[in-house]
């Protein structure tokens, strides 16, 4: 059903509305055919993801895709500042959801160390995170959430430091991120791409359910704001990106 304010694009946005029933499975299907076809082109995938509890089904839906995910390599769009063995990392996530079944093969790369329980500076943490994003290479395709407060990656409208992370041009790839209010659920400090670098991904994918996040993506689709951060990825113009909207 299509939404009536929600034109089917604004190059280089792309708006998809798919029964909610099916969504997950049609993009499961449309990823993994991107993957594949950069596998065919260039040998190796690169698949960035968020966290939260969002992407759960599609990537136990990405399992069921046929995909050679030996040539995939996983990245994380951003992280909690846990050891990657606590429940709240978005790294324990991935592999309990994601680096199952056929996709325990893939390569994955966590922004915190594996085994690190004493974590160091988180200025320290984001060079580590980019020294790892910057060796699995361009995302060939990157999965953002997007929170009703506008948030996207860890680039929350309260970040002490968003407009650092929101800088055009910047050669920032990965930067700490403390918040005024965390969120009571996850009240820690985090480690995000930049949004320089997400941009840098050849498709963006930005799935989406939910009157109230409809109503947040309504605001962020009229103007760029930085009181909603995900506004910054819809009025971009050098990067693809697909709405996948479940109606």
């Amino acid at each position: 059903m299509p939404i009536a304010w929600l034109p089917a694009n604004r190059p280089p946005v792309t708006v998809h509305a798919v029964p909610a029933a099916q969504a997950v499975n049609i993009l499961a299907a449309d990823i993994a055919a991107r993957l594949q076809n950069a596998i065919a082109q260039r040998g190796t995938a690169v698949l960035s993801v968020s966290g939260g509890r969002s992407p759960i089904a599609l990537f136990e839906s990405l399992l069921a895709q046929p995909l050679d995910w030996r040539k995939v390599h996983v990245t994380l769009v951003d992280e909690r500042c846990v050891p990657n063995d606590h429940p709240d990392s978005n790294a324990y996530l991935v592999r309990h959801h994601l680096l199952q079944g056929p996709a325990h093969v893939a390569r994955f790369s966590p922004m915190v160390p594996d085994g690190m329980t004493l974590l160091p500076s988180l200025t320290a943490m984001a060079d580590t995170a980019s020294r790892a994003l910057q060796a699995a290479g361009t995302a060939d395709v990157l999965i953002l959430g997007m929170g009703t407060d506008g948030h996207t990656a860890s680039l929350f409208p309260d970040a002490l430091n968003l407009a650092q992370a929101l800088a055009a041009n910047s050669d920032c790839i990965c930067l700490p991120i403390e918040l005024a209010h965390p969120p009571v659920n996850a009240p820690y400090p985090r480690i995000t791409q930049s949004l320089t670098q997400l941009l840098r991904a050849r498709h963006i994918v930005l799935p989406l359910a939910g009157p109230d996040k409809l109503a947040t993506l309504k605001q962020a689709w009229e103007t760029v704001s930085d009181r909603l951060p995900i506004s910054h990825v819809l009025h971009q113009t050098q990067t693809p990106v697909a709405l996948w909207i479940s109606t």
